[in-house]
């Protein structure tokens, strides 16, 4: 990488790029990891306590998350609730991805990817809350239902985790589009129009060309999605019902109301860990490096 920088801007420039880079991942990402990591191995102490004979690394705080059922099966559920989120984006996303990069002319794709845009200039938790409101017992979407005729009373769908699904595909679909869009776009339209001249239907033909054109693409979209439902707050919160909820509430309220950073700290990186296994596991189903992803 330090080579491609150094042919396009300088060596001098190069080298305060990569500096740059290098100040930020260490004292905005791996720093702060390996602090959560060091308090999540010992115990909340007083002020006074701290460095003294009490103050020992031990597993109590993990033991704590594996002794309490209720969270065990939040923990669980916040995890295949994410899987199930990223599925559901990708389901969405790829074939509008499809649309964008190979059917729609360069005038409709500019109006889509402008009309996708234009939500997110607003502010994520008002989006979710604009949700809240569509998804009301007394909302619009109740009443439009019922005016139709669709159903005789209102459905009640922020009682369980379904309100919390609708906000989070919205909430993450760019994460998913862009990438399969950037990956798609870049496949030879001639690949897919032999392939059709060939016989292949269109099932065929996503499956045989375009979509092991697009794994690192969909690789991408999925990691970003999974990590940011994962470890999302607003829409679990917003959109949530109190039996619905996410386990990144349970690290807010042990780190902010319950003031237990080390026990706050041993659920996250349970989380982090959960969510690099993931990554790992992404790229080994799609067959795909780091390099691949980074493109």
């Amino acid at each position: 990488m330090y080579n491609q920088l150094k042919d396009r801007f300088g060596g001098p420039l190069s080298v305060g790029i990569v500096a740059l880079i290098a100040i930020w991942l260490i004292g905005m990402v791996i720093l702060p990891q390996l602090l959560m990591v060091d308090y999540s191995f010992r115990p909340n102490l007083l002020p006074a306590e701290v460095g003294s004979e009490k103050d020992v690394y031990s597993l109590t705080n993990y033991e704590t998350l594996f002794n309490n059922g209720i969270h065990m099966t939040i923990f669980f559920k916040t995890i295949w609730s994410s899987v199930l989120v990223t599925f559901l984006t990708l389901v969405v996303s790829y074939p509008l991805a499809f649309y964008l990069a190979k059917v729609a002319t360069p005038r409709q794709a500019a109006l889509c990817l402008l009309l996708l845009i234009i939500p997110f200039w607003i502010n994520e938790i008002l989006r979710t809350f604009s949700w809240y409101i569509i998804l009301a017992y007394k909302g619009p979407l109740n009443a439009l239902l019922l005016g139709l005729g669709l159903i005789n009373r209102p459905i009640r769908f922020l009682s369980g985790d379904g309100g919390v699904m609708i906000g989070m595909v919205y909430a993450y679909i760019l994460f998913m589009i862009f990438p399969i869009y950037n990956a798609i776009e870049s496949l030879d339209t001639n690949q897919v129009k032999a392939a059709r001249s060939l016989g292949a239907g269109w099932i065929r033909t996503h499956y045989r060309v375009i979509i092991p054109h697009a794994k690192p693409g969909i690789a991408t979209g999925c990691i970003m999605t999974f990590m940011l439902a994962a470890g999302s707050y607003a829409v679990p919160a917003l959109l949530g019902s109190p039996g619905s909820r996410w386990f990144t509430q349970i690290i807010y309220n042990w780190f902010f109301e319950g003031g237990d950073w080390n026990q706050g700290a041993a659920y996250a990186f349970l989380l982090l860990i959960i969510c690099i296994s993931f990554i790992g596991l992404v790229m080994k189903v799609f067959k795909v490096g780091l390099g691949d992803i980074a493109r």
